[in-house]
């Protein structure tokens, strides 16, 4: 399977390493196909009923849109990672046997047939490469692919579909009782610590986008896409680093703060929670905090605000329901903030700008080499005692 560009090269073979590698496949499936996600969102919430702009016509291309268009691109592009343009057509042929009748959108089941039928026609292909008689390649090439993507198609519609629809509502099911007792934020505490392991793409499109979509579909908005994607926490662990953070480190704050929450990137703050993993504690005390506040208040986003820019948020909240969305970031900035702040000892512990110790290092400006102090010093004592023989000469 081809390796995605949407996460970091993931090197080793432990259980965390192959986590990683599938969520890097899942994000691959996803994220290339965001615009179409983002273009069904936008339409969702203009021409609705209860859209900002209501259109009856227009609104007849959410239902299409969501049960059919969106799993065949996720099912096409998965295809496409395992066996290139042949798996690409018959990943959405066979993913067109899921949805048919189906009652959710089979986006997490276009993740499984997609990928699996492009396997199967290239363990076919390799077992009838260099078999084939000179001016048959076409044919055999045309109806193998047509008998698979056909044959999976069936099994999806008997199968894999109904397996599918099964555990996609039994999920719903809990994520409804977390809502219904009042836990959701509880999500948090796994939530968070996954995240800056790499797996948020994973998370958010593999686990929450699929259920959100489904719930979306049926009332309108849901919770769900803004779990992982609020970009409050980061903004606050970010401006506690900017303040009261090591010092060579706080001069990339307000940069990182800029990418983070206007432009969406999360995985920008993750090395700092990385290079100080007491700071999870913060992460997991932000997000719980704003998904909390996102509970009370009943807010909820129409689609997947992707990037998780600020911008892609209120783009993607629904009418009327800006107060509740707004106040949820606030409050999880301002909670993992205030936790980072602490875990961070406000600064104490870090020494003044001018107060390099004889075994600090520096850099210099015009070299990329460290040095020490004290060999500095060395350096410009040797140039003083070598300018009166220069002299002399």
């Amino acid at each position: 399977m081809t390796s995605s560009s949407y996460t970091p090269e993931v090197k080793g073979q432990g259980p965390r390493a192959t986590v990683q590698r599938l969520g890097g496949y899942l994000a691959a499936m996803v994220m290339p196909n965001i615009g179409a996600f983002i273009a069904w969102g936008l339409i969702t919430a203009l021409f609705i009923p209860t859209g900002w702009t209501p259109n009856e016509t227009l609104a007849e291309l959410v239902g299409p849109m969501i049960s059919i268009l969106l799993p065949v691109l996720i099912g096409y592009t998965g295809g496409r990672l395992v066996h290139g343009q042949r798996g690409a057509v018959v990943g959405a042929v066979a993913t067109m046997g899921l949805v048919v009748g189906a009652d959710v959108p089979m986006i997490l089941g276009a993740m499984i047939i997609g990928p699996l039928t492009a396997y199967v026609l290239k363990l076919f292909d390799g077992l009838v490469e260099d078999r084939i008689r000179p001016g048959f390649e076409m044919l055999v090439d045309n109806f193998s692919a047509g008998i698979i993507g056909a044959a999976m198609a069936i099994g999806g519609v008997y199968g894999i579909g109904p397996v599918v629809e099964w555990l996609t509502k039994q999920a719903g099911s809990g994520v409804d009782w977390l809502v219904g007792k009042d836990l959701l934020p509880l999500t948090s505490v796994l939530v968070e610590p996954a995240k800056v392991l790499f797996l948020n793409n994973a998370i958010n499109h593999g686990v929450f986008g699929p259920l959100g979509i489904a719930e979306a579909a049926d009332k309108g908005k849901s919770i769900l896409f803004m779990i992982e994607s609020n970009p409050g926490p980061g903004l606050g662990l970010l401006l506690a680093f900017m303040l009261f953070g090591p010092r060579p480190l706080r001069p990339s704050a307000p940069a990182a703060i800029i990418v983070q929450f206007l432009g969406g990137i999360h995985e920008i703050y993750f090395p700092y929670v990385l290079m100080k993993p007491k700071l999870i504690l913060a992460m997991i005390a932000g997000g719980a905090a704003g998904v909390g506040t996102f509970v009370i208040t009943g807010a909820g986003l129409v689609a997947t605000p992707s990037p998780g820019s600020i911008f892609a948020y209120l783009a993607v909240t629904p009418k009327g329901g800006h107060f509740g969305v707004i106040l949820g970031v606030v409050i999880a900035a301002a909670v993992t903030f205030a936790v980072a702040s602490a875990l961070l000892g406000f600064g104490r512990g870090e020494p003044a700008a001018d107060a390099l110790g004889p075994d600090e290092e520096t850099v210099r400006p015009d070299e990329e080499t460290v040095v020490h102090p004290a060999e500095e010093k060395a350096v410009h004592t040797d140039e003083a005692l070598d300018k009166p023989a220069k002299q002399e000469v």
